[in-house]
């Protein structure tokens, strides 16, 4: 009995060890829910997942850029987003990061209440803001912001909350002012224009030089106005390129076929979430600061386009 119960056993583990590589599960960081990441995560797993049976996309919310980069890492992530200035910081300490392609820009984006007195960075002074989740890129943004306009954690009262949070919190009147760096216009920054009257703030000259001469990740950017219900005139903020990210651990075959299909479903993607999403491979390409994986890179070489391999 024991001996057909050990030959059972065995069975059963050959054809589970069969059937799990047979296909793959590529998890997929995303950030929270009420950002561009989740909504382009989302978006592109179920794209992936309806056409390949290679292997699946499993999306996991996470608190952001920084965090993204952390699990990939540390093996906890196949695929996630991240912004290039964080991106650029963190491949210092770990060389086995690799880039798929540019997606879109990210706007660093400042909300009030549409009646607060705070019309300008400076107004900030006396006033307690939300600078995103820990481990995120709003975050980091936030702080370099605050920091060159001089707004010391002993001159506002700092808050860590996620987007959905710190919507909550601003509608109700718990903060007076939140960052947020997502691609616009912004999910959780729309919903909240619908439920009460909201501003944009926009930075000045004081803050956007610094922050364009500390990294050649960040541009200029004006957020249109209109992009938002009630914005009635452009905003002037700082914007960096979001990337899609991943390690030298996933196959060439595997982010191949990513890839291509990065490209292929860029306009449904575009329809999906109402991005401005720049999937072109000129675009995908510009001022990215970690090598191509290899993957991509044999897209790109069945494009015309030749580059450096990472290997």
């Amino acid at each position: 009995m024991k001996k057909k119960l050990c030959i059972l056993l065995c069975i059963v583990t050959t054809l589970f060890c069969g059937c799990r590589t047979s296909r793959s599960d590529l998890r997929f960081g995303a950030a929270n829910i009420g950002g561009m990441y989740y909504a382009f995560a989302n978006t592109f797993a179920t794209l992936s997942n309806e056409n390949t049976d290679s292997y699946t996309v499993e999306v996991r919310s996470t608190a952001g850029s920084a965090a993204n980069l952390r699990l990939l890492s540390d093996n906890y992530l196949e695929l996630g987003i991240a912004q290039a200035d964080i991106l650029e910081e963190s491949y210092k300490n770990n060389q086995n990061l690799r880039a798929i392609s540019g997606l879109y820009t990210e706007a660093c984006q400042l909300v009030v209440r549409e009646h607060s007195d705070i019309h300008s960075l400076a107004d900030l002074a006396g006033h307690s803001i939300s600078v995103g989740d820990a481990e995120s890129g709003t975050e980091k943004n936030a702080n370099q912001i605050l920091a060159f306009a001089g707004l010391t954690p002993s001159i506002v009262d700092i808050q860590n909350l996620d987007y959905t949070a710190s919507a909550k919190a601003l509608k109700n009147g718990d903060i007076d002012a939140f960052f947020c760096t997502a691609g616009v216009s912004t999910t959780v920054i729309n919903e909240l224009a619908y439920k009460c009257d909201i501003r944009l703030i926009s930075l000045d000259e004081i803050c956007i030089d610094p922050m364009l001469a500390a990294s050649v990740a960040y541009s200029k950017y004006i957020i249109p106005a209109n992009t938002y219900p009630g914005q009635t005139e452009d905003v002037t903020t700082i914007g960096v390129k979001a990337v899609l990210v991943t390690t030298d651990a996933v196959s060439t075959e595997t982010i191949h076929q990513i890839t291509q299909l990065l490209f292929n479903e860029a306009l449904t993607l575009q329809y999906a979430i109402s991005l401005d999403l720049q999937v072109d491979e000129e675009n995908a390409l510009q001022n990215i600061p970690v090598p191509f994986h290899n993957g991509a890179l044999a897209y790109y070489e069945e494009q015309g386009i030749a580059l450096t391999p990472s290997e």
